[in-house]
Formats: structure tokens, sequence, C-alpha cells
């Protein structure tokens, strides 16, 4: 624990392994781009709080910056860090750098007894569906996920699966820009602690979508997303549900539950056939 003190012992050793570790990381950067006839992106993948000082010292010489994050634990389900995690890494890449996540395919129990972890605790479908979105409607240009080659669930392989192929038939839209998007909670009661609700609005050809991604442990029953004029006259259908909404004076109007994820389309098309495994709870 000397570096969490940040004892003088722990920053010395530190300094003293960056001066050995950043030129030998440069040198690899500049051989691969040299080797490298395709030109790939270079991605560096970190820790959640990977050291800043020691990050930005190579930054600048790769494509792709980001981190691990697998918060679904048996005794703690915090996913909503998954959005304020995917910022830091924009703020370590100064919103320049491509940010990607490795998000949680497995249950901390199967990784052995050095974590600690003796009951399995695997997240829910809706709780790895929100942490895709989150990370998503945070700037994150791509998503992972690790562990899966430790699972014992079928059923949760299932559940990713049914994730993966829900993201990658929005794939058109999801490497598109971002629009601009405004979303107003119209409530009377504010908490301290709300982190609020997320959106993002993507285009494909003459198609839409918009994100909203509830980050709040409670509900939000007045979301009200404007600016959306260059769709009045168009219905968005709620994508694996029933609602729909026709856009009238650029306003949609919507609620969602807690940790809840909507996203609507102008057409039912961007739905995957691959269903099964949505239905996963939250058993252990």
């Amino acid at each position: 624990d000397e570096w969490v003190r940040q004892t003088p012992n722990a920053i010395a050793y530190s300094e003293k392994k960056a001066q050995e570790i950043m030129p030998a990381m440069h040198q690899a950067i500049a051989m691969i781009r040299k080797l490298e006839s395709r030109h790939r992106p270079i991605w560096i993948n970190e820790a959640t709080n990977s050291d800043l000082k020691f990050v930005r010292q190579y930054i600048d010489a790769i494509d792709i910056t980001g981190c691990d994050t697998y918060p679904v634990r048996e005794n703690k389900r915090d996913v909503a860090v998954v959005g304020d995690i995917t910022d830091r890494w924009k703020k370590v890449g100064r919103d320049k750098k491509a940010v990607w996540m490795v998000l949680q395919a497995f249950s901390w129990s199967e990784l052995g007894d050095y974590f600690g972890a003796k009951n399995a605790a695997y997240p829910s479908f809706p709780e790895s569906r929100f942490m895709a979105y989150d990370a998503i409607v945070h700037g994150a240009s791509g998503i992972l996920y690790w562990g899966s080659h430790y699972l014992k669930k079928p059923d949760f392989r299932q559940s990713i699966l049914a994730l993966t192929s829900e993201l990658a038939a929005l794939k058109p839209f999801l490497v598109a820009p971002d629009q601009p998007v405004h979303v107003d909670l119209v409530e009377c009661v504010r908490k301290p602690d709300d982190r609020g609700v997320r959106g993002a609005i993507r285009r494909h050809g003459q198609d839409w979508i918009v994100l909203l991604v509830n980050e709040d442990q409670r509900d939000h029953f007045g979301i009200d997303v404007t600016g959306l004029d260059f769709l009045n006259g168009k219905t968005l259908h709620l994508l694996y549900g029933d609602e729909e909404f026709q856009i009238k004076d650029g306003e949609l109007v919507t609620r969602l539950t807690p940790l809840q994820v909507k996203v609507f389309a102008t057409g039912r098309q961007w739905q995957s056939k691959q269903t099964e495994g949505r239905d996963r709870s939250e058993e252990r």
C-alpha cells in the first residue's frame, strides 16, 4: 500500500522504473509503426486508476487509450461508474484519443482464490446493457469484453452474445459522429448525488437512433429530449419494446426506470434477431 500512501520510497521506485520503461515503450511503438504496413492503430489498455503522470508520458505516441472495469461483485454492483471511468480516460487522452472500454464477461469467483470472491455474481442482461450504452453515451468508440474464457454459466454467455449482437446491428450508427442532444429532467425533486440521464443521437443514411441512459438508481418520469426538429413528423420506435413516439415540435418525452436504457430508432429493422439471453436476471 506504499503507492496509495505515496511514500517517498514508492515515488522514488516508480520514477526510477519509468526512466527504464518509457523509452522502451516509445522505441517499441516506433518499431511497430515502421514494420506494420497496414497502418493499424496502436492501443494500450490500462487499469481504471492507472497513474495520469506516467500514462501522459506515452499517450501522444498511441492512437487508442482506455481501460478495463468490472464493477459487478458479490456485494457490490455499481455499474454506473462505467460512465465516470470513460470520462476519466477521455480526459487522460485530452479528448484527442479514441477510448475503448473493456467490460465484464465473467464472475470474479471464477478467477481463483487470489481475488477473494467465493460466490458467483454475474451482471444481469440489463446491467451488461447499461454498462455498454453508458460507455457509448460518454464517448467510448470501442467496446470489448474480457473474461469469457473463464465462464462456467452458459446462460450468461448467451446474454453477452445477445448484447453484442444488438450492438453489431447498430454498428452503422455507433461509428457515426455524435449529433447535439439536449436532455432535460422536468421533475420537482433533484438529489445532490444524481448523475441524471445521458443521451446520444446518431444518423445513418436516412435513419436515426436516440440513445437514453438513466444513470441513477431512481425513476425519472419527466424526460424531455429537445432539438429534434429535423425529426418532426417521424415516428421513433423503442427497439426491443412497444413504445412509439411521433416527434412534434422537435421534442421526445419519455420515462426511464432505475439504470434503464432506451434505444429509439426510425425503424425496427435495426433490432437484432438474436434475442435469446435478453431475459437474464441477476441470478447468481
